[in-house]
């Protein structure tokens, strides 16, 4: 950061904390979050100022009329600035504030401001586009992130069966992962705190996605032969989703690794689902497809094969999925499971402080590079 820009970063965060002090409170003003908004945003690209984004959670989850000012507060700074700074702070704020889990945050639908189209206005685009990429890929992701999050009240009154259900909300999650999964430094100019410490939190974004779309899928797989055959083709489709993005995170992770992003060295190693269990599965839902399908539990009990050869052929399908999902998906999920629970203790912080801001990786990228500026 130039010198020239430091400082005409830190007179204009002065001068909005002084007209932020000036102004009065009202039901979409409270001055003194929108102070603590500020200095959480700062223009300073070396300092995150944790102090004050968890005095925001504080006041998210204290009171839901907080909701309001910091919704007002933020978007206003989003829509003015011209810094990849301030917007990056900004969307890793609006991160943290969806771990509330504060019921007014789950029904605001979408983001309250736009960022789809930013652009840094204070270095030219040769050195910044690096920059925007990751602003605009990072806003989409959690724009969409609050859009799923205000539909799970709609799901109550769903009238569809409920393995649809769970195939659109896995659908959803994949969804989610491939936007996730371009939130990414795309220059080598990017290898700052700032953006270390958001890789960080999009890392363990990924992460407990990953983990819902596993443990899903495994639940789906259980029930395959209760659905019909709409529904039993949309699962194999998500099967298949599934063993592409356990491609992309392998690969995703080795990059953000190369990077320096130090959560992503301890997250587990992405095990593939074979191709030929994949085939297999098609085969079943092919093969089963104009039989009389039973339920799961059914296939566990004896068998009682006296009537003909197409019963003997569901058996056979039955018996062939248990072995899909006994000897590889579930051991799957059982390695994800092993690995959250040795990193328990760093998720139910970020869940704890209500912030995926807050985590303070094992590595201080901050105290390596700046000692002077800033400790922890």
């Amino acid at each position: 950061m130039g010198l020239w820009k430091k400082v005409t970063g830190i007179i204009k965060d002065k001068n909005s904390i002084v007209w932020a002090n000036f102004s009065g409170k009202s039901s979409f003003r409270n001055p003194d979050l929108e102070i603590s908004i500020i200095k959480a945003t700062s223009h300073d690209e070396y300092h995150i100022d944790k102090r004050n984004a968890q005095i925001v959670f504080s006041w998210i989850r204290a009171s839901p009329i907080s909701l309001r000012p910091f919704v007002w507060a933020l978007s206003r700074r989003m829509e003015k600035t011209r810094s990849w700074v301030v917007a990056v702070k900004g969307l890793m704020l609006m991160h943290g504030v969806f771990y509330c889990k504060v019921p007014a945050v789950e029904k605001m639908g979408r983001l309250p401001f736009d960022l789809s189209s930013f652009t840094d206005g204070h270095t030219t685009s040769a050195k910044t586009w690096g920059f925007n990429a990751f602003v605009r890929e990072y806003y989409a992701f959690l724009d969409q992130r609050a859009l799923v999050l205000s539909e799970k009240d709609n799901r109550k009154s769903d009238e569809r069966s409920p393995m649809a259900q769970q195939l659109s909300k896995l659908q959803k999650l994949q969804s989610l992962l491939d936007m996730l999964l371009q939130v990414k430094p795309r220059a080598e100019n990017m290898k700052l705190p700032l953006i270390l410490e958001a890789m960080d939190c999009i890392i363990i974004e990924i992460y407990d996605v990953y983990s819902q779309i596993c443990t899903e899928i495994t639940k789906v797989l259980l029930n395959i032969y209760s659905v019909k055959k709409p529904e039993a083709a949309t699962a194999l489709k998500v099967l298949q989703k599934a063993m592409t993005q356990g491609e992309e995170l392998s690969s995703f992770f080795d990059s953000c690794k190369e990077f320096g992003v130090m959560n992503a060295n301890e997250f587990p190693t992405v095990a593939q689902i074979p191709t030929e269990e994949v085939e297999e599965l098609e085969r079943i839902v092919n093969g089963a497809s104009d039989m009389t399908m039973t339920t799961y539990e059914d296939s566990v009990g004896d068998y009682s094969i006296e009537e003909n050869d197409e019963t003997a052929a569901i058996v056979e399908h039955k018996e062939a999925l248990k072995t899909v999902i006994t000897d590889k998906w579930v051991v799957f999920d059982q390695n994800l499971k092993i690995n959250e629970e040795k990193n328990n203790n760093k998720i139910s912080f970020a869940e704890e402080t209500a912030a995926l801001i807050e985590y303070v990786p094992v590595y201080n990228y901050h105290q390596q590079e700046i000692p002077d500026l800033i400790s922890f």
